[in-house]
């Protein structure tokens, strides 16, 4: 089966859930697809994570992979006791950061709670925008990490942060609807924040739909929250909030790699992955490079389909880049912000 899409390439979210489910879209026939999956064999998911992990890179991919992971973070401060000074500080961080060597990459984006974003923006000034060699800005929304909230409060925290400037919303899903079976309610509500990432001009904000992998129990339900998220228009699946024990795992993040490479097989759209929360290590980090490379291809290891969320990993990967270029870590002695 191959999706067939309009004159602008893509489909509705409605649309492309007709296709998928090969009749009207309503709450019966969302679940009776997402529950008719395929069960995920546990053992064989971890299996071939721990040995993707066992993985070694040969010294001359070293560098590159190092660059690699440092342009596909998004930087990350996420504390109720955040301040504009903080942001400002966070920012700098992003747009220089070893101030001993200017060649270093720049994170993808810096992640803020909505009300952080003029701030953030600000601070970037010229150098805001992925695409324009600066860094993006985005914002956690819809009642993060919770998503306990109404719908209308929702909405106007996304609307917000993008009047405000954000270039990408994180939002939450409502776990517990999810749980429930309530699936017509999530899918919903995607489709409603997606909206809400609309701007004056027409163009959107990125959607990071996060699934809180950690919360939703088993493999299947990952692998059913994944399908529903694209379903609904998600321009991203992302693990965690990292509020939440478990955050990103390896197996996880396969088996979410894994619905990505299936989508795009179906349809031709290719869909990012961000594994949040818990990543501290450029070994840590290398692990998912490889998954990402094996998985779906290297085409994949862009900012524009894979991301670390993360605040303390670009520490370790700046100390790891200049040990391989000095011998030695001279830079300064940054801050864990988490």
């Amino acid at each position: 089966m191959t999706l067939q899409t309009g004159t602008a390439g893509t489909l509705a979210p409605a649309a492309r859930a007709v296709q998928v489910l090969g009749s009207e879209l309503t709450e019966k026939s969302l679940r009776l697809h997402l529950e008719g999956l395929p069960g995920v064999d546990a053992v064989g998911l971890e299996q071939r994570a721990a040995g993707l992990g066992t993985r070694s890179i040969k010294t001359t991919s070293k560098a590159w992979a190092i660059d690699k992971i440092i342009s596909l973070v998004d930087l990350t401060t996420l504390e109720g006791a955040d301040t504009p000074g903080k942001v400002r500080s966070l920012v700098a961080k992003a747009v220089t950061p070893d101030p001993t060597d200017l060649s270093t990459p720049r994170p993808a984006a810096v992640c803020v709670y909505g009300d952080m974003v003029p701030a953030a923006v600000e601070a970037l000034g010229p150098l805001k925008g992925l695409d324009a060699g600066g860094v993006n800005v985005a914002a956690v929304a819809t009642a993060f990490p919770s998503g306990r909230a109404s719908r209308q409060v929702k909405l106007a925290d996304t609307a917000d942060a993008v009047a405000a400037g954000a270039d990408e919303i994180d939002m939450v899903i409502d776990r517990g609807a999810f749980l429930s079976g309530r699936y017509g309610q999530v899918f919903d509500e995607i489709v409603a924040v997606k909206e809400a990432c609309r701007r004056p001009d027409g163009s959107y904000a990125h959607l990071k739909v996060i699934l809180e992998t950690g919360e939703l129990n088993t493999y299947d339900n990952v692998r059913r929250a994944s399908w529903l998220a694209i379903l609904a228009g998600g321009d991203f699946i992302k693990t965690s909030t990292g509020k939440v024990s478990p955050a990103a795992t390896l197996p996880v993040t396969l088996l979410m790699l894994q619905v990505v490479r299936d989508w795009y097989r179906l349809s031709g759209e290719r869909i990012g992955v961000k594994p949040a929360g818990g990543i501290r290590t450029s070994k840590d980090a290398i692990k998912y490079v490889v998954t990402v490379a094996e998985t779906v291809g290297e085409e994949w290891l862009s900012p524009h389909l894979f991301r670390f969320g993360a605040s303390s990993l670009l520490n370790d990967v700046l100390l790891q880049r200049q040990k391989l270029t000095t011998g030695r870590y001279s830079g300064p002695d940054y801050v864990t912000i988490d």
